[in-house]
């Protein structure tokens, strides 16, 4: 697609992208670039991964295989705790492959360098000698300086991961048998490996004596640590200490006095270090394997593969080209764009980082040359790119452990989390609608953008798997790992199909797939099995058609997927009009097929399709490695909190400090969010404080729960934009080459909606579509019979919805400083004051309980007043516009286009 816009801004020198924008990434993620047979590893390692998780999403955890003639065979029936320790362990091996245990430029690594220069300086011969030989061992043995070298640390972390691992999947009837007797009373080592006797004879001679510890306890303190050290790599040190800080408290918290101000909550009773690791290492409920691992293992995964089997197959850019089709010819389109596309891709990443920089890399310097500023350009596209993680369907990772913690239905949280995500994306609209109207900014040339019919007939398909996955939530509400298993196997069937279909090939395609389906209905109705188990002498009592056909169309997919493969086999060499995969695929394919010596394979459209679904697999292993490692390192702080018994204490502190406000307390989880989630993964944000402050917020009720998990997750996701550590702006600046600082600044403002819509919606839970106060079991989304209930409906749903959509609106020319005409600050202060009244009066409910006032007379009070306001200076910006003060013609045009467009 062309980049011609119509404004006459040029074009900034300095706008190019790098050869790559997944530098960007690896640089902000610090990933390595893995080359050879380090990359096979990591590509094996990942496809497996991604193969066992399907597996679980199709068959659940009891592993079976069906032969022909056979039947069906049991291979293993597993638990959760084994479950959870082969997803974990995964993502560990995973972790030490793609991240380097250090670059050279970290704290300890630089110290010991200026060591080592001290030395030299100070001493020569033997003692030189010897500081350069311990220098040298110390960087083959962990130094990877250019990111492209898989160190002998890394093979060692790797070898204890599966060792720490395997010991819970080989030897669960001895852990159930520990959790009973303790992890004391377990096998030493050399009873289960024989030839490290010598060692453990040679250790017990110089005083260590590993013999008589436990192997349980040993493979529970590796993977601990091995956990830690994977966070530190992939998530930074600061999230390691933290958690790290958790495990001290653990063992030493007994250390605080009971009755000493202040701190004398935080003392504990004395736990040893066997109670610890068997409550982090050997339990489903809390710690390393807890709820956020089994809500991984179930539903994070399962979508973040289904998000990347997606973007693989060419949906990214199409949903790009879509966004561009859609807003380009509008005022300021390069940035409607930016936020639709943004929006599109949300859907399918639950990723700021990645987000900002797969649409950042289109969208951001066509901003640029249309006029916008390099920090405004960057600040839309990390403002709009953080919201995919609270865009329906898909969202982010901590959605799904909402699920778990609050027992709410997934379906009924995509409902809920529908509008406050239309509100926000409104919002950022609406400002870059202004900043356009404000500063001349035009839409792209109309020879530069495809044309919206044509564009749909030509990728309308990518719609499907969305619209399929919505359909298997909303409205059959399936669990969201059954919706996201049969959404994967459709894409599968969609893909192939797509690639296989052409002129040559529509009929055969047709007729193949319309009679082995009839097939199969042929074979349920008469036989009551399928086709297959038909033809191998299986039997059954026959079924009506409608009942044949509910048991045969789960097999449609199946048979689409056969039928296409079977067309790309027998016509290799034919052309895919439609499909344009990834670009990641295409490498991927030139890769293998040069290290077969066959490039020709490239053009072969079998070896593609296959080339598709192992490079999403393997892309969809390593996004989920990140967050798997967070959720397990996240689990260590609940699993702390529940077996110190911290919790209660907690609670009680919490709510003295709030005096028992529960808007004083929503400002502290605010405020605790936006720090704690500097820098940090949100999905980790989210478990910390739900463990620490979601007893607080469930104990002075009068709020569904479900309302005050969105209200810390939108928070947590505000922190991905919040300077000084800013990473989704930085991701953007890093396109935009503009000042980070600035950036991130400028989308906060952009976002600042985020920060005031979680208010709105926990003090009017109508803006969530939701009815009723307390857990899941007490709350409902709204149904027909509360829709008729006006008496509820319209001051409860309807008003605050309306009002928060024009609170939204009254804050873009509060940011922006225009509206028709530029605003004096005074002007300004009155469109943020009608904002807030008109979003969420109940903050002020100080005010309210002082003159006693009944709450809902209050808050429609509070509502008109700033409806009044923002009506009042939106009249008087108007006159402004239209002369009254002397303005000219050409902003009265621009300031109608800003009014009507907006």
């Amino acid at each position: 697609m062309s980049e011609t816009p119509t404004t006459d801004a040029a074009t900034d020198g300095d706008d190019s992208l790098p050869d790559d924008a997944d530098e960007i990434v690896q640089e902000l993620e610090r990933k390595r670039s893995l080359r050879g047979a380090a990359a096979i590893l990591a590509a094996v390692i990942g496809i497996g991964f991604s193969l066992f998780q399907l597996w679980l999403a199709a068959r659940g955890f009891i592993l079976t295989v069906t032969l022909p003639v056979v039947g069906r065979l049991r291979v293993a029936a597993l638990q959760q705790l084994q479950v959870n320790a082969i997803h974990v362990t995964f993502a560990l091996l995973l972790a030490f492959l793609l991240f380097p245990p250090t670059m050279g430029h970290g704290f300890a690594a630089r110290r010991l360098s200026a060591a080592h220069d001290a030395v030299n300086a100070r001493f020569d011969g033997a003692v030189a000698r010897l500081a350069d030989g311990v220098a040298g061992a110390l960087a083959w043995f962990m130094l990877d300086r250019e990111g492209e070298r898989v160190t002998p640390a890394d093979f060692v972390c790797m070898g204890l991961a599966v060792l720490a691992g395997g010991y819970v999947v080989t030897e669960f009837p001895e852990i159930q048998r520990l959790r009973v007797f303790g992890l004391e009373a377990g096998r030493p080592i050399q009873e289960v490996f024989g030839v490290l006797h010598p060692l453990v004879d040679a250790l017990a001679a110089v005083g260590i004596p590993l013999g008589s510890t436990s192997y349980a306890f040993l493979a529970g303190v590796a993977g601990t640590l091995l956990v830690l050290e994977a966070t530190r790599r992939a998530l930074g040190f600061p999230l390691m200490v933290l958690v790290s800080s958790f495990l001290v408290y653990a063992r030493f918290g007994y250390l605080i006095p009971s009755d000493a101000p202040l701190v004398g909550v935080f003392g504990t009773t004395a736990i040893d270090w066997y109670t610890i690791v068997q409550n982090l290492w050997f339990n489903t409920e809390n710690g390393i394997f807890g709820i956020p691992v089994s809500v991984s293992v179930q539903f994070i995964y399962i979508f973040v593969l289904f998000g990347a089997f997606l973007e693989m197959s060419g949906a990214g850019r199409w949903f790009i080209d879509f966004a561009y089709s859609l807003t380009g010819r509008r005022k300021g389109g390069p940035a409607k764009a930016s936020i639709l596309a943004s929006g599109f891709m949300g859907t399918i990443s639950g990723s700021s980082i990645a987000n900002t920089v797969t649409t950042g890399a289109f969208t951001i310097p066509l901003m640029k040359r249309s006029g916008y500023r390099a920090e405004f350009a960057g600040a839309v596209e990390a403002s709009a790119s953080s919201g995919g993680q609270i865009l329906p369907p898909v969202m982010g990772a901590a959605a799904f452990l909402i699920v778990s913690y609050t027992g709410t239905p997934f379906s009924e949280v995509v409902v809920a989390a529908t509008i406050p995500a239309v509100v926000f994306f409104f919002g950022v609209w609406v400002m870059v609608h202004l900043e356009a109207s404000r500063t001349g900014i035009g839409g792209v040339a109309e020879d530069a953008l495809v044309d919206v019919k044509d564009h749909l007939r030509k990728g309308w398909f990518y719609l499907l798997p969305l619209v399929l996955l919505l359909y298997y939530l909303v409205v059959i509400r399936y669990t969201p790992a059954r919706s996201a298993w049969f959404t994967i196997v459709a894409l599968f069937a969609l893909i192939a199909l797509v690639a296989a279909y052409n002129e040559r090939t529509r009929l055969p395609l047709l007729v193949g797939i319309v009679a082995l389906f009839a097939a199969d209905l042929a074979s349920f109705a008469a036989a009551g099995v399928n086709a297959v188990a038909l033809l191998t002498g299986a039997r059954a009592a026959g079924m009506p058609l409608g009942e044949a056909f509910a048991y045969a169309s789960p097999h449609l997919g199946w048979i689409v997927i056969g039928v296409s493969v079977a067309a790309l086999l027998a016509r290799p060499r034919g052309d895919s009009p439609l499909l344009d995969y990834d670009e990641h695929v295409d490498e991927s394919a030139e890769a293998v097929a040069g290290a077969l010596r066959r490039p020709s394979l490239t053009e072969n459209r079998a070896f593609g399709y296959f080339s598709f679904i192992g490079t999403s697999m393997e892309s969809g292993a390593r996004t989920a490695t990140t967050v798997v490692i967070a959720v397990a390192a996240a689990g260590i702080i609940p699993g702390v909190v529940a077996s110190t018994g911290l919790g209660p204490n907690l609670t009680s502190l919490i709510l003295a400090v709030s005096g028992e406000s529960l808007v004083l307390l929503l400002l502290i989880t605010g405020v605790s969010s936006i720090i704690l989630g500097m820098g940090m993964p949100t999905t980790v944000t989210y478990i910390i404080l739900v463990s620490l402050l979601g007893s607080a917020i469930s104990s002075i009720g009068g709020i569904p729960i479900l309302a005050a998990h969105l209200f810390i997750l939108y928070f947590g996701v505000i922190a991905d934009i919040t300077p000084p550590v800013a990473v989704a702006a930085y991701a953007a600046s890093g396109i935009a080459k503009s000042d980070q600082f600035q950036t991130g600044v400028e989308a906060f403002s952009l976002s600042l909606n985020k920060a005031i819509v979680p208010f709105a919606f926990v003090l009017s839970p109508g803006i969530l579509l939701l009815r009723g106060t307390g857990g899941a079991e007490s709350v409902h989304t709204l149904t027909a019979a509360d829709i008729a209930d006006l008496g509820f409906f319209v001051p409860g749903v309807l008003i605050p919805v309306i009002c928060v959509f024009l609170g939204v609106y009254a804050l873009g020319p509060t940011v922006i400083g225009y509206l028709y005409s530029p605003l004096s600050r005074l002007e300004r202060i009155g469109f943020a004051v009608a904002a807030l009244l008109l979003m969420a009066p109940g903050l002020l409910g100080v005010v309210r309980d002082t003159l006693g006032v009944a709450s809902l007379t209050f808050d429609l009070t509070l509502r008109a007043l700033g409806f009044a306001l923002f009506v009042a200076l939106f009249v008087k910006n108007r006159r402004t516009r239209d002369g009254t003060n002397g303005t000219d013609d050409d902003s009265v045009d621009a300031g109608a286009a800003a009014s009507v467009e907006a």
